[in-house]
């Protein structure tokens, strides 16, 4: 239903008030005439020691923010605040109803409401434990050798678990957020999601990925695992047999990667050196909507620096090999990002795991938004920097082979 934007926000102010009722309520995505502090924001109310409040989780590029409002005026002050902002998307879920609502381009609202059959459980702990999105005792897990047989997580792969299930939750707010703007169709069991892992190795992450969009997001969905080696794909089938998942798993190298029809989200994981490359350029071929990408290693750009000449007055930045390798990183990164928004993709850099889990814990993650001035203007930013330091990054090189970096 069609109604004022004022008339709507104050359907969601209401809902999100109800101190009793509220289940959960989401604020995400943008409007076309603004940009939101927070990429995303979470509420609901939690019992503290002090009384009822109502707690707001607001995310942004890198980490969140938990902030704790008593309810009446204070709530509401957080309340007005955030809808004040420009947010394209509310959705809200209470005891009675589920509601949603969008603004269009022309700044109006589509609401609609319905009501719930069945009884739902309110959560009012605030010191709860860690929410999990793949249980440690997982059937997942176990198969894959990360539990033991009594669905604890073994020591050894406790790192692999901690990045396996970080890795998952940047997917789950990135695939969310392009369902609810719309840039992400949603899929049928006629025609379910079509998710790549390129350079898959074990296929944690392809696993991963289909336990955690078809059984919690509730999403059909296809997933395929590319590697070189003829025993992973061997591995991994079994292992899909096992967990009774349906799977394919193709031997061969991310840059000669072929799939029909081409998929919708396009994942990497440590992908060493320019494999990141190879994987980036594949995902802008096939127009992936979403990409979420780890680089590994980044001998390339490290090599050119130690073999060209560097500008003025930077010279200090690669004269000692460390800072110079550390440099080639941000380097690296710095212009895949700026390439990827120069082809249409609205790309973020985070962190994804601590460092103590691994160095490499950079994350590259791409929507695809079309181009425009943004695009324009990252292009000549890459340009620029690149002619400066005179370097050539693969993945300019392959963007431009297929003809996406003209």
């Amino acid at each position: 239903m069609s109604l004022p934007l004022d008339t709507a926000l104050g359907q969601v102010r209401a809902l999100l008030l109800e101190a009793d009722g509220l289940v959960k309520g989401v604020l995400s995505g943008r409007r076309r005439t603004g940009e939101p502090q927070w990429r995303r924001v979470e509420l609901r109310y939690v019992d503290l020691k002090a009384g009822r409040h109502l707690q707001v989780v607001a995310y942004d590029a890198t980490q969140a923010h938990t902030s704790n409002h008593a309810v009446g005026a204070a709530a509401e002050a957080a309340v007005d605040d955030l809808l004040a902002m420009p947010f394209g998307n509310a959705h809200v879920e209470t005891t009675e109803l589920t509601h949603q609502m969008r603004v269009t381009k022309k700044g109006e609202a589509v609401a609609s409401s319905k009501r719930r059959t069945a009884a739902v459980e309110v959560v009012r702990e605030h010191d709860r434990a860690k929410d999990r999105l793949i249980p440690e005792d997982s059937p997942l897990l176990r198969a894959l050798g990360i539990s033991d047989a009594q669905g604890r997580v073994k020591p050894t792969r406790r790192d692999k678990y901690r990045q396996v299930e970080e890795f998952v939750r940047l997917l789950d707010a990135a695939v969310r957020d392009a369902l609810e703007t719309g840039r992400l169709r949603r899929p049928t069991s006629a025609d379910p999601l079509r998710v790549v892992d390129l350079g898959c190795g074990n296929a944690y992450l392809t696993f991963a990925a289909h336990l955690h969009l078809s059984e919690t997001l509730g999403l059909p969905v296809r997933v395929t695992g590319v590697d070189v080696k003829q025993q992973s794909a061997d591995h991994n089938s079994a292992v899909a047999a096992e967990l009774g998942i349906e799977a394919d798993f193709v031997v061969g190298t991310i840059d000669g990667a072929v799939l029909d029809p081409a998929p919708e989200v396009v994942l990497a994981l440590h992908a060493c050196d320019t494999a990141t490359d190879d994987a980036l350029a594949r995902a802008v071929a096939w127009q992936a909507r979403v990409v979420l990408a780890a680089p590994c290693c980044h001998h390339d750009i490290a090599a050119q620096l130690r073999g060209g000449e560097v500008p003025e007055p930077y010279g200090m930045l690669t004269r000692h090999g460390i800072l110079r390798e550390r440099l080639a990183d941000t380097l690296t990164d710095g212009v895949r990002a700026s390439l990827l928004r120069s082809v249409g993709y609205r790309v973020d850099v985070v962190e994804f795991v601590d460092s103590a889990h691994t160095p490499r814990n950079t994350l590259l993650r791409a929507v695809r938004t079309g181009g425009g001035r943004s695009a324009r203007e990252a292009r000549a930013e890459y340009d620029t920097l690149v002619g400066a330091w005179g370097l050539r990054p693969r993945l300019g090189e392959l963007l431009e082979a297929d003809g996406a970096g003209d």
